[in-house]
């Protein structure tokens, strides 16, 4: 038997599309032979073919998705695109219920909260009315962008010698010394009062009903619940998130009578019945039991207020984050150092791109643990910090060829936070973000008011020479940050990462794919992203190893951080036709949808 490998013109022709392969033809004797002949080329040809093909995938091809059509958007899904109304958060019901007020005649702002409040049913150990808010709203007939600070304060009672008197050396990280006034529900309130259409028993009655019906937890969801099982301990937790004393699995179905009576109170008697009433009763009672500092008056006090957002320029788009005692002014300062390099030259996600966006995060953070506290006792210079010729000084400080060391970043920040954004027909745009601070917060409930107390006052400094120092009656440093970006005077980007000291991180990250790298609002948050810590650089798994060996050769000490490079959310507006892009991490269950 002779094989002759001979090119048939139609081979030629698609030689470009299909080079490997060969068209065999075999020489046997005629006669009965040459079925045989036949059968052994086809099997040859078969053979060289698969080999060919499945030598282009990768080992593990089987845990890959499929390939996507189309080249533009995300990888894992399209960016959705809608005129009348988008909504994106991390859970799809509470998308959902967004979308659902949207289409029953409500605004942006109606339906972020609407959004929020069942957020802090189907997804608790990140969010409830036990922790604090903030939100940028942009108001389209007034043409007015506002910021709420809806973060709660301190016991008047606590400071830092009282805590020693108790024996306590340094600022806990949990328990009802870390928990401060809640200040979502009355943020919720706030929020309607100013620019919603809606009352506030509306808008909670997706959440009641879910809480009381209640719902099929989620894959992501149902993992972060593992960390519950650490407060297995507390009663009063324990039988309201760990029904038959476990965490619940992927698709069971979670009830929370408790926390969905404390909602009905709430939509009945409105923010009140949380800070004067029977809800403020039975926290205090219960905090008090616990060895807490809380009062009434504590509760009474709370208020939320409206500012105005910081900003900064970055390549022609005006960049808004919320001022103090927030760390919105990080994200800010990195994006003022690095508008003075090529960041796209640079190339995305390589070793000299990685390399200067965590130095410039390392002196952001310097100012960070310097000037972040309550601005009603420390007034941080931020015309001087938000400066283009500051940010130059800065610029100087960075090797680009070499890690500088680092002092300690105090203060620490909390993991667990929603972030969701809602943009309505009339263009009206809510960044909204609000959190517990750590999985479960303090991993205390308040008796059978089902609300889960968040410890934020884990935030406060124990140096008595830090302007974040505890004191009575003060709003702790925070993590969480919404942010809003403006092109020529109208919004153009709403969006947020999650994920404590991620959230400024994330910010510029997810900020430089899309105006450096031109990447859409749903691919921009599924790449690969860098997470700076003290103690080192963790790096996703699909940064290669050729950039994490160029990394260590310039000094950076790599780490791991699985699940910690925090939560996107985002909707687009379209400068020319008006359109809503929205995008949605695939790191959690959540959507974009509109309509």
């Amino acid at each position: 038997m002779k094989i002759n490998h001979e090119e048939t013109k139609e081979t030629k022709k698609d030689q470009k599309n299909l080079r490997p392969l060969r068209f065999f033809v075999v020489d046997f004797p005629r006669g009965k032979s040459m079925l045989r002949a036949k059968t052994v080329a086809l099997t040859i040809s078969t053979v060289l073919f698969t080999t060919t093909m499945f030598s282009f995938l990768p080992i593990n091809s089987q845990n890959q998705v499929g390939d996507k059509p189309a080249s533009t958007g995300g990888k894992t899904r399209s960016a959705v695109r809608a005129m009348n109304g988008m909504v994106a958060t991390s859970q799809p019901l509470a998308s959902a219920t967004g979308l659902r007020i949207l289409q029953q005649g409500g605004n942006a702002v109606d339906a972020a909260v609407a959004a929020a409040a069942v957020l802090c049913v189907v997804e608790p150990m990140m969010v409830g009315p036990g922790g604090d808010m903030f939100a940028i709203v942009w108001d389209a007939k007034r043409k007015e962008l506002k910021a709420l600070n809806a973060s709660g304060r301190s016991p008047l009672a606590a400071s830092i010698d009282e805590l020693k008197r108790r024996g306590i050396g340094q600022m806990p990280s949990e328990g009802i010394h870390t928990v401060t006034v809640p200040g979502a529900v009355d943020g919720w309130a706030k929020l309607l009062e100013r620019y919603g259409t809606m009352k506030l028993a509306q808008v909670l009655q997706p959440a009641i009903e879910y809480a009381e019906r209640g719902f099929p937890v989620t894959d992501v969801i149902a993992a972060d619940w593992q960390v519950g099982l650490n407060h297995k301990d507390h009663p009063d937790f324990a039988s309201t998130y760990l029904p038959n004393g476990r965490p619940p699995a992927p698709g069971e179905i979670f009830v929370n009578k408790n926390l969905a009576n404390t909602l009905k109170k709430i939509a009945a008697q409105g923010p009140d019945v949380f800070y004067r009433g029977e809800i403020a009763a039975k926290i205090v009672k219960f905090a008090n039991e616990e060895g807490g500092l809380h009062t009434r008056r504590d509760f009474a006090n709370q208020t939320s207020n409206w500012v105005d957002p910081i900003s900064v320029n970055y390549r022609g788009y005006t960049v808004y984050e919320m001022p103090p005692n927030t760390q919105g002014m990080v994200a800010l300062e990195m994006l003022n150092i690095l508008e003075g390099f090529d960041v796209a030259k640079l190339g995305h996600n390589t070793a000299e791109c990685l390399h200067l966006l965590v130095e410039t995060k390392k002196q952001a953070f310097i100012d960070r643990a310097r000037h972040i506290a309550d601005p009603a006792f420390y007034q941080a210079p931020l015309d001087k910090l938000l400066s283009k010729d500051y940010a130059a000084e800065m610029r100087k400080r960075i090797d680009t060829g070499r890690v500088a060391d680092q002092p300690a970043t105090e203060p620490r920040g909390g993991e667990d936070t929603v972030y969701l954004t809602v943009v309505d027909k009339d263009r009206n745009v809510v960044s909204f973000i609000q959190s517990i601070f750590s999985a479960f917060g303090s991993g205390l409930v308040a008796g059978d008011t089902g609300i889960i107390l968040h410890n934020r006052g884990a935030g406060f400094s124990f140096n008595s020479q830090s302007p974040n120092r505890l004191e009575g009656g003060k709003r702790p440093f925070h993590t969480i940050i919404p942010a809003m970006v403006l092109k020529d005077g109208k919004p153009w980007l709403s969006f947020g990462v999650m994920g404590g000291d991620m959230q400024a991180q994330g910010h510029v990250q997810v900020l430089l794919n899309i105006i450096d790298f031109g990447m859409d609002v749903q691919r921009a948050g599924e790449q690969p992203r860098f997470r700076h810590f003290d103690s080192g650089l963790a790096l996703e798994s699909a940064i290669g190893a050729d950039v994490r060996k160029a990394l260590e050769s310039k000094g950076h000490r790599l780490t791991v951080s699985p699940g910690g490079f925090g939560g996107y959310q985002a909707i687009m507006i379209d400068p020319k036709t008006g359109a809503l892009f929205g995008g949605s991490d695939p790191r959690k269950d959540g959507c974009a949808i509109g309509w």
